[in-house]
């Protein structure tokens, strides 16, 4: 699944070169998580003015109203003068007069949602629930173990909640708690201040790590210029069960916590 370093990577490749294009033509494929919500025609003519991002969320300005898009499981977005022609898993495409903007998403969990403003219902809905963004300075790591003082769940599911701090998904939660030296199934409660800071140091540098490399491609994450990420390579723990530990040589565990495998060091983290 994308998560903020790929989607962070994703924006940089093609905010730039969409900035000022106009809308052409908007073709949808088979159904999304959620309805685009306004006539795919209604699009033509608007200007894009820039592309931000929120947590998981690319947020596309138009000169009327905005694009929320989110890459799902299995999403990615190309972006070029010219592309081939769509096939069964492109579900949405925006002509500009700078380029086509694709999204191709196998699994269909992404979204495209038209909204006439950020204080829209809809958008507020998507967006009003999201934590801090780990790479800006209100991430502050007082703040952070004061909210992790408040929540019994496990750390590594307090992190994957995204009301903390957001984007800090499966592959990163496991490498931040790794180089934290904190074992993932640690009640959150429990984590001292200066291990909360050190877990907090942690969740910066790995994503800044992920974000110089290009994220993580584990199956089919590309950027929109078609670049793979290369993270997943560097990884200490995450899909390495049974491999030695990088550091102590001990074979890396796995389990399984919501649904979702997590790796770790037994002799590195403890509880």
């Amino acid at each position: 699944m994308p998560e903020l370093p790929e989607v962070e990577v994703t924006r940089r490749s093609f905010a730039d070169r969409i900035a000022g294009a106009s809308v052409e033509r908007v073709r949808l494929g088979k159904p999304l998580r959620w309805p685009l919500g306004c006539a795919p025609e209604g699009l033509v003519g608007r200007r894009v003015q820039a592309v931000q991002r929120r947590g998981k969320y690319l947020l596309v300005q138009l000169d009327a109203g905005w694009l929320l898009l989110h890459l799902g499981m299995s999403g990615s977005l190309q972006f070029a003068a010219a592309l081939p022609p769509p096939g069964a898993h492109d579900h949405f495409e925006m002509h500009t007069s700078r380029g086509l903007l694709r999204l191709h998403d196998p699994r269909r969990f992404g979204a495209v949602v038209h909204v006439p403003s950020l204080d829209d219902t809809r958008a507020r809905k998507l967006l009003d629930g999201l934590g801090v963004e780990p790479l800006e300075a209100g991430f502050d790591p007082l703040a952070f173990h004061r909210s992790l003082q408040m929540r019994r769940a496990s750390i590594k599911q307090v992190l994957l909640a995204g009301d903390i701090v957001v984007g800090v998904g499966n592959i990163y939660a496991s490498e931040a708690l790794f180089l934290a030296g904190i074992r993932p199934t640690t009640r959150a409660d429990r984590i001292s201040r200066p291990r909360a800071a050190r877990l907090h140091r942690a969740i910066v540098d790995v994503l800044q790590r992920a974000l110089a490399l290009g994220g993580s491609t584990l199956r089919d994450f590309s950027s929109a210029e078609g670049q793979s990420g290369y993270f997943q390579l560097d990884a200490m723990v995450y899909d390495r069960a049974g491999q030695p530990c990088r550091v102590c040589a001990t074979p890396i565990r796995s389990l399984r916590q919501g649904q979702r495998s997590t790796y770790y060091c037994p002799l590195c983290q403890r509880p």
